[in-house]
């Protein structure tokens, strides 16, 4: 899992501990090339939710911190960036397995390739975004429109899983425009995992592709918990998880009475702090639960630390602000890291004077 969850516990200044493990916050990219290495089989029974902007390294660090066994995504990364871009959008830090890159695109040779160097990255898996219903994604030919085409998004998975050791998983909706019907995804569920795809995250709601925005398409098509149920029942060989206006762990507990994981994004993203209960109300473990006050505590260094690579404090803080939210001073914390973190010279300083503003029960 990463060494912050190899010293945390069994350790009694924790925060000290993690401080003091040299790789803690040790990056990953192209350079590290390595044989993959097979870790134990992944349990999805919760994941944070790939989100575009937001599900960066910096949160993805944040969320580990609180949560040792919560499976996290990348935000979409398309083949087009991987193969062209000037930047490394696949780095990341080695603490925040077990993680899943979400990969955008349909072109099966591009595709091949990027799950080829993920491998070389050391990523756990590889999902294949068949659910996005932007206009921007569409002009690509991946998203949710691939839900029309399972044969092609099958030959993507078979041909990226005999080129590599990862698994590869495909994230969808329950259907598109007037092709919503369960015969229609359950059709595609068939289809796709003749090419062995053993796990299919499915959103409950279905995707207009033309008319709504992706934030529309997030709340406007009614949720049908219902049908993806179902399909976990039509098909009890595979792994099905469920996505889609899930707010809590009660939710979610209710669901994998149903399905096999819940994915939940929104909620996370505006909450984080709820991560510190996965562990024990998901996972059923019996590990420690960080507070808040030292989930700050490890932020601080990994912050300077990032700006002493040339990062700023702001691109770490903007995913922090609802860390106290519930708390009084939480509306205090959140206005001094907007006001505070983007300025030149902020450093982790700030996190800690924001803090300062909360008061703890």
């Amino acid at each position: 899992m990463g060494p912050i969850w190899d010293t945390l516990y069994g350790n009694s200044t924790k925060v000290q501990a993690i401080q003091a493990d040299l790789d803690l916050n040790k990056m990953t990219t192209i350079t590290d090339t390595k044989p993959y290495v097979a870790r134990s089989t992944i349990n999805h029974k919760l994941s944070v939710a790939p989100m575009l902007d937001w599900t960066d390294k910096h949160s993805r660090y944040f969320y580990r911190l609180m949560t040792q066994h919560t499976v996290l995504y990348t935000e979409m990364v398309t083949t087009g960036a991987i193969l062209r871009g000037k930047g490394d959008y696949l780095s990341y830090n080695d603490a925040e397995h077990p993680l899943v890159l979400q990969l955008g695109g349909s072109d099966v040779k591009a595709m091949t390739e990027c799950a080829k160097i993920a491998e070389q990255y050391g990523y756990d898996e590889i999902n294949i975004n068949v659910g996005c219903p932007s206009d921007r994604v569409q002009n690509g030919r991946f998203g949710a429109c691939l839900m029309a085409e399972p044969s092609l998004v099958a030959e993507c998975v078979n041909q990226m899983q005999s080129a590599t050791n990862i698994p590869v998983t495909v994230k969808s909706r329950i259907g598109i425009d007037d092709l919503d019907s369960y015969e229609f995804l359950h059709t595609f569920i068939e289809e796709v995992s003749k090419a062995d795809c053993r796990h299919f995250i499915i959103h409950a709601r279905k995707a207009w592709l033309t008319g709504l925005s992706p934030k529309q398409n997030r709340d406007v098509p009614p949720l049908d918990y219902d049908r993806v149920y179902q399909i976990k029942n039509d098909f009890k060989d595979l792994e099905i998880s469920i996505n889609g206006g899930i707010k809590t762990f009660s939710e979610a507990n209710e669901h994998l009475q149903h399905i096999d994981g819940v994915m939940i994004g929104r909620e996370v993203y505006n909450s984080p702090y709820m991560l510190a209960d996965a562990d024990n109300e998901i996972y059923q473990s019996s590990s420690a639960k960080l507070s808040r006050s030292e989930v700050i505590d490890l932020m601080v260094p990994y912050i300077d630390e990032t700006i002493a690579s040339g990062g700023r404090a702001w691109h770490i803080l903007r995913h922090m602000l609802g860390l106290c939210n519930g708390l009084s001073g939480a509306r205090k914390f959140r206005q001094h890291l907007s006001e505070c973190a983007g300025k030149d010279g902020a450093s982790g300083q700030v996190l800690l004077d924001a803090f300062n503003k909360v008061t703890l029960p």
